[in-house]
């Protein structure tokens, strides 16, 4: 992907629906052309919350100079184990953040100290 973007994922929004919902993120390029996003593809309802790209004006396959290069950083807090997902430039400025707290479907172990 040449852009960067956070999809949410909806099977009350999709074509296909046995699925729980879940995200996507998109982050590049790290060092080449940058694009503007492209049309999503309703099979599993994507919603677009995010996307940050080279506009219509600016035309696409952007060289590096005009700053549109992005990456992401994740985080996962050790206590909490909520995870939290920030899209950004290259100039580390953060462009969009989420928190997602964790699916419990076990009963979680306390860890050990030592």
């Amino acid at each position: 992907m040449h852009y960067t973007a956070a999809h949410y994922y909806d099977p009350n929004r999709a074509v296909f629906q046995d699925f729980d919902p879940f995200w996507e993120f998109v982050s590049g390029p790290i060092h080449a052309g940058t694009w503007g996003p492209a049309p999503l593809d309703n099979t599993f309802g994507p919603a677009a919350i995010f996307q940050q790209g080279c506009s219509a004006e600016q035309g696409e396959n952007l060289a590096p100079c005009f700053g549109l290069q992005f990456f992401g950083h994740v985080a996962i807090d050790a206590t909490t184990e909520v995870m939290t997902v920030t899209l950004k430039d290259v100039a580390d400025r953060d462009l969009w953040s989420t928190q997602i707290e964790p699916k419990r479907r076990w009963p979680v172990k306390e860890a050990r100290r030592a």
